[in-house]
């Protein structure tokens, strides 16, 4: 039930990319929301999401804008490899959190972020949007209710074009912290381990690829590989994001089979019930090309732009001023460190015990030379 006198919010942007726009722009029409302050280090971007948005303080410099006395909240939605910094001088201020996933693309820098966040008790939650979509909500509740019994076996399959890897090793100086695991794979990874919450992992075993991606930019092709839990069951994930650039998916491609001890449950989530053809550049999705001209409908994580405003599980996210079914901080740092168990695994081509510290995980790199 909603309070009757609901909470203003003086809301700062930290990062005026495609998603620090699609959730000002949201948030700009929210009625609890009477301030918006924008950082964004590109000093033309900035001007223009300011104005599409209609903020009422734009800077450089994110400290700036969480230090305004009006702010009660913030969105954290810079580079993955920049939320670090951001998200410690918002927690030192006791402001309430979005943060974009992940923590951290470092594991020990996600431990750091997630002691913060635990000792300061603020109310932060991270962007794993697609908990915001009724098919998987639909899943959830159905494997969570005992439907399939215990589930034994999952597998999931995510095919991304190569825009998303392009962009991100385009953006960091450091490839070796960037893989498909952890920029992409988490999505899928996190919709699968929400549904197992009740189970534990104890160990990954992981391969992975690049005949594609190495020789253009030192990345990684594509991981495979399995979990085991401590009562036996499995999950399989695997996931490329090496497609060629024309692979009509704007994003996110997704299979996913979850097999009880009483049923089966199977989720195509490749988005090729609406396909679109035209002679036209499809500027859509993560990071547009004019090769496009193809495109799977509703395959932008997001969801989509209709009459003026974003639609689906993004917006329902960014206007849920009280946590339901976001990931939690611990949620958050659980997900990276099974995504740097998966590239550890498949780099050392052999098992690794979970939880993954990043003590451990820096003696095995340095090991591994």
């Amino acid at each position: 039930m909603a309070k009757k006198n609901a909470r203003r919010i003086g809301l700062a942007i930290v990062g005026g990319g495609r998603v620090g726009l699609f959730r000002g722009e949201v948030a700009a029409r929210h009625p609890q929301v009477d301030f918006i302050g924008l950082a964004e280090i590109k000093p033309d971007r900035a001007q223009q999401v300011a104005a599409k948005i209609g903020v009422d303080f734009v800077t450089t410099d994110y400290r700036e804008v969480l230090a305004r006395p009006e702010v009660t909240a913030a969105i954290i939605a810079t580079d993955e490899h920049l939320h670090v910094d951001p998200i410690l001088a918002a927690v030192e201020r006791g402001l309430s959190l979005l943060i974009e996933k992940p923590l951290a693309t470092e594991l020990a820098e996600s431990e750091r972020v997630l002691k913060a966040i635990q000792k300061s008790g603020v109310d932060a939650v991270v962007g794993y949007t697609q908990r915001f979509r009724r098919r998987w909500l639909a899943a959830k509740e159905k494997v969570r209710t005992g439907q399939l019994g215990d589930v034994t076996l999952v597998t999931s399959r995510a095919f991304i074009n190569r825009l998303v890897a392009l962009d991100n090793y385009r953006r960091t100086d450091d490839p070796a912290q960037i893989s498909p695991m952890v920029i992409s794979g988490t999505h899928a990874l996190d919709i699968v381990m929400w549904m197992l919450e009740a189970k534990r992992p104890v160990e990954i075993y992981a391969r992975s690829i690049d005949k594609a991606l190495g020789p253009l930019c030192n990345g990684i092709d594509a991981t495979a590989g399995t979990i085991a839990f401590d009562d036996g069951s499995l999950y399989h994930a695997s996931i490329s994001w090496a497609l060629p650039i024309v692979w009509p998916a704007a994003v996110y491609s997704l299979d996913v089979g979850i097999v009880g001890t009483e049923g089966v449950l199977t989720i195509d989530d490749t988005h090729r019930d609406i396909v679109l053809a035209t002679t036209l550049a499809q500027d859509e999705g993560y990071a547009p090309d004019a090769g496009r001209r193809v495109d799977f409908l509703g395959s932008y994580p997001p969801g989509d732009v209709a009459l003026g405003e974003l639609r689906g599980p993004m917006r329902e996210e960014t206007e849920q001023c009280v946590p339901t079914q976001h990931a939690t901080a611990e949620e958050a740092h659980d997900r990276l460190m099974l995504t740097k168990a998966f590239d550890l695994s498949a780099r050392l081509k052999r098992a690794i015990a979970l939880p993954l510290g990043a003590r451990v995980e820096k003696q095995h790199r340095m090991a591994a030379g």
